[in-house]
């Protein structure tokens, strides 16, 4: 039964991470596609059967990565910012009545997609997104894609 919750949450974590992700039936994970956007930087990364739902641990100890059905996630926090922990994510899933109009009308680099979480946020503020409620919480490394660097 444990075997089958943890290729669950693995299966969960591959999906928010784009789908990319290599499951064996053993629940080990693999390495990502380009996964999610931190501040205009893509990156990728490497799913782990690990569950942290359940247990108790504070909410500021994780990380935000925002679901977006319609093109790659966006993530809160890299390796390097203060506020970034180590890998501890929790996902939440955003949906949108109209998702061209909330690029429009929010993304402020002109990228033509949400590629921060300011943007994703200020999307929800607005009223454009709306947010549910943690999806999976995982631990996964972050991993910058080689050529997307932000103005790279």
């Amino acid at each position: 039964m444990k075997r089958l919750r943890i290729l669950a949450i693995t299966m969960a974590a591959a999906a928010a991470f784009g789908g990319t992700a290599l499951v064996s039936a053993n629940g080990a994970g693999g390495v990502t596609g380009p996964a999610f956007y931190v501040d205009g930087e893509l990156y990728r990364t490497v799913v782990t059967p690990t569950d942290f739902s359940g247990t108790g641990a504070p909410d500021h100890s994780f990380d935000t990565v925002y679901d977006i059905s319609e093109q790659t996630n966006v993530a809160e926090a890299k390796p390097g910012d203060r506020d970034y922990n180590g890998g501890r994510w929790r996902v939440r899933h955003v949906s949108f009545a109209d998702y061209a109009a909330a690029v429009a009308a929010h993304d402020a680099n002109g990228s033509g997609n949400f590629d921060s979480a300011e943007e994703v946020e200020a999307a929800i503020a607005s009223g454009m997104g709306s947010v549910s409620g943690v999806v999976a919480s995982f631990l996964c490394p972050v991993i910058p894609v080689p050529g997307h660097q932000a103005g790279g």
